[in-house]
């Protein structure tokens, strides 16, 4: 029995690649066309977000050793630092905001497979059979075990980045300095526009905080997860910042803003028409790994907060292999639902601005887990950091993170918080029905 437990832990390379895996999704391919809207400004703006990314990194990798082998993450910081009120709007938010993103994921591979399957794109109940197929065949693999799921993570991760190495390397040969012109594109001063790209572009990091959530399955959690979690983050700046900067000086600023497929048409610079192929099989993988590694992060984030009996005990509830199937089940019946919605005519808006709402849930959490990294140096009395770097790294963070709520605009953080605070009834029961049980 032991030894089964040991095998069911997860390691660097698979911590590592769970956090590169979720970061670097289908969302990547398009972003050198919407930073293209700004000018060669839009650069420093993703400059800027990978800085913010590698303070939150580093937020989430100190927190998961000061508060060590625990599962949650973001919201488990936050309910050891700040209380279980603040834990559960925490929990409650970002769990409502993976099972969301599944749905976007399903249908952004999809999207990739109409390149080889024509069909998908002529034909609604095809393109809904195929999502609904994906989103269920990877919870099934989720069910089979933490490891399963992790070795799938691991190949998809890996060939996910080919594409975007080779565009990166090859394109060097096309790089013109003049494509970067106009520097600002917009009516906008620079430093608005500095601060819009820098808003659009932090949303592509969400998912640093992955390997912080199955922290009890990770092996040497204090040493594994801040060690994946630095270099995940990296890792995926490094291919992020590269990548944009290259097909930007591939491609005039004019054609890159109205190109729907910017890597595409990198890959049919450098290597012709079969490029167009090579670059939507790295889009269809980049999904199909992403979406395995929201899945098993969307069990694991309603499991952790069962257990501290702030979610229905459902969620808890486990199968042979150690999994909490009834989370995974749950999180992607609700995703089922709203990916059906995007092939509602009339729905279509609404699910549009629900992914903008998914997006501020996130955000949040990492807002709740600055604060709560200060508040928990300051409660342990710690002497092996000086209050300047705890308040800096602190500080600077939380600042960081508001100000990306600020981005998003006034209509969806309205909306945001009201959805938040909607859980309140849904908190107010749980806790009256645990101590009723009790």
């Amino acid at each position: 029995m032991a030894t089964s437990k040991k095998q069911e832990k997860l390691g660097l390379l698979t911590s590592t690649s769970l956090i590169v895996g979720n970061v670097i999704g289908a969302g990547v391919f398009l972003m050198p066309a919407a930073l293209a809207g700004y000018g060669g400004i839009g650069i420093i703006g993703w400059i800027i977000a990978a800085i913010g990314a590698l303070f939150l990194a580093k937020i989430f990798s100190q927190l998961s050793i000061l508060v060590a082998n625990k599962s949650g993450g973001p919201y488990i910081f936050t309910r050891v630092g700040l209380g279980d009120f603040a834990g559960f709007l925490v929990a409650w938010g970002y769990w409502i905001s993976v099972w969301t993103t599944n749905a976007a994921i399903a249908i952004a591979f999809v999207g990739a497979l109409t390149v080889f399957f024509p069909i998908l794109a002529e034909n609604a109940l095809a393109a809904v059979v195929t999502g609904l197929s994906t989103i269920w065949l990877l919870t099934w693999v989720n069910a089979l075990g933490i490891q399963k799921s992790g070795k799938l993570q691991i190949i998809t991760t890996v060939l996910k980045i080919v594409p975007l190495v080779v565009v990166t390397l090859g394109g060097i040969v096309f790089f013109k300095l003049d494509n970067f012109l106009p520097f600002n594109a917009g009516d906008a001063s620079n430093l608005e526009t500095i601060f819009m790209a820098t808003s659009i572009t932090l949303y592509a990091f969400v998912g640093i905080e992955s390997a912080t959530i199955p922290a009890a399955n990770v092996k040497d959690p204090e040493k594994t997860i801040p060690k994946a979690t630095m270099f995940g983050t990296l890792l995926a700046t490094v291919i992020y910042i590269l990548s944009t900067v290259v097909i930007m000086g591939m491609i005039p600023m004019d054609k890159l803003a109205q190109s729907p497929a910017p890597f595409a048409d990198a890959m049919n610079i450098i290597a012709g028409e079969w490029g167009r192929d090579f670059v939507a099989a790295g889009v269809a993988i980049s999904a199909f790994g992403a979406l395995n590694g929201w899945i098993l992060i969307q069990g694991q984030i309603a499991s952790a907060t069962a257990k501290d009996h702030l979610f229905p005990k459902i969620f808890k509830k486990e199968n042979a292999q150690g999994t909490p199937v009834m989370a995974l089940v749950i999180g992607s019946v609700l995703a089922s639902l709203v990916m059906l919605m995007n092939f509602s005519e009339g729905l279509v808006d609404q699910f549009k601005f629900i992914i903008l709402l998914s997006t501020l849930c996130c955000l949040i959490p990492y807002l709740f887990s600055a604060a709560s990294y200060i508040l928990l140096h300051i409660e342990a009395k710690t002497k092996k950091k000086s209050w300047f770097s705890v308040l800096g790294l602190g500080g600077f963070t939380f600042l960081f993170s508001l100000g990306a709520i600020y981005g998003i605009g006034q209509e969806a953080v309205f909306w945001g918080l009201l959805l938040l605070f909607a859980g309140i009834p849904f908190y107010i029961y749980i806790k009256w029905s645990s101590k009723k049980d009790r």
